[in-house]
């Protein structure tokens, strides 16, 4: 039995309860309530037909107002990738981080005077043949030990002695790399239209404290320990495509040096040269881009943004 309750007639339902009850034979009667809104009165007003010339005329002038027109998707938006990219790997080291000033002025703080930017230069390019030695090695280390290997070489070199305290700065002052001007701004615009992560030889813990310390934001952080190697060997781009889930082919090199973007490239990552004339001092010949197909080269990241349409 189906009972509408509380209906006035002439005017629009106030409130509606509707009890449906069962039986069947001497089973007990089960009874279940909806209780709905107000109903909605019918167009003219309360006690008044629908007008349904009226409905209609309304219809085809809805149907007749200009749609608000779509926005076109943008160019690196995931409705239309530039060149089939959808994640962008950024070198840390020169590309994102001004390594070489940064690192003067840390150790201008150490208790020892010395000619630093000369141990500083010299330090960074004992740098690679450091990580290609320590890829040979069963064990991978991380980029605190070999760098500690390294500055004591150099120290020595230049016929510094600095106390423990003071290398221990030194070695921590990775951590503490000031950004480029535009890195903080690029790298947002660019995290509009791509998936970002780093793909850095400095260990998670060291980017960690280095992205934080430069307020950069990413969506992933990845290194080169993933893979238990160092750039430029294969297996750490490899890692990083797999580890999200991207084919190499959809996968961008964002960085200032030629070996990085030559190694990615031969995987079929897109080279992204972005460049950094100021990496080695204002009085250094800056690197040229390599000579790769579908290489894109940018003055830096928010020049790269915008070739990439972000």
């Amino acid at each position: 039995m189906l009972n509408i309750r509380n209906v006035t007639p002439g005017r629009g339902i106030n409130r509606r309860e509707v009890r449906l009850q069962l039986s069947e034979h001497s089973k007990k009667i089960t009874s279940a309530t909806l209780r709905l809104g107000p109903a909605r009165a019918p167009p003219g007003g309360p006690g008044t037909r629908p007008n349904r010339a009226a409905s209609r005329r309304a219809a085809t002038a809805r149907r007749a107002q200009p749609r608000t027109a779509l926005r076109p998707p943008n160019p690196g938006s995931p409705g239309r990738r530039v060149g089939g990219m959808r994640v962008l790997l950024f070198d840390v080291f020169g590309t994102l981080v001004d390594w070489r000033s940064s690192l003067i002025d840390i150790a201008r703080t150490t208790s020892v005077g010395a000619d630093w930017p000369a141990v500083i230069d010299d330090w960074r390019r004992a740098y690679q043949p450091a990580l290609e030695r320590a890829r040979r090695q069963p064990a991978w280390r991380d980029l605190d030990e070999v760098q500690r290997e390294t500055l004591d070489d150099v120290l020595a070199a230049h016929g510094v002695s600095l106390p423990g305290g003071d290398r221990d700065t030194m070695i921590r002052g990775y951590r503490r790399l000031r950004p480029w001007p535009d890195a903080r701004e690029g790298l947002e615009v660019l995290r509009r239209g791509f998936v970002t992560a780093t793909l850095s030889n400095g260990h998670i813990a060291l980017l960690a404290d280095l992205l934080k310390f430069g307020d950069l934001r990413v969506d992933a952080v990845l290194s080169a320990q993933l893979a238990g190697s160092y750039k430029p060997d294969p297996s750490t781009y490899l890692t990083a495509a797999r580890l999200l889930e991207c084919p190499p082919g959809e996968a961008g090199m964002v960085a200032a040096h030629p070996s990085d973007l030559q190694a990615a490239a031969a995987l079929g990552m897109r080279p992204l040269f972005v460049r950094r004339p100021l990496e080695w001092g204002p009085g250094a010949a800056p690197p040229q881009p390599p000579a790769l197909d579908g290489l894109i080269d940018a003055d830096g990241l928010i020049d790269l943004a915008g070739a990439l349409g972000c």
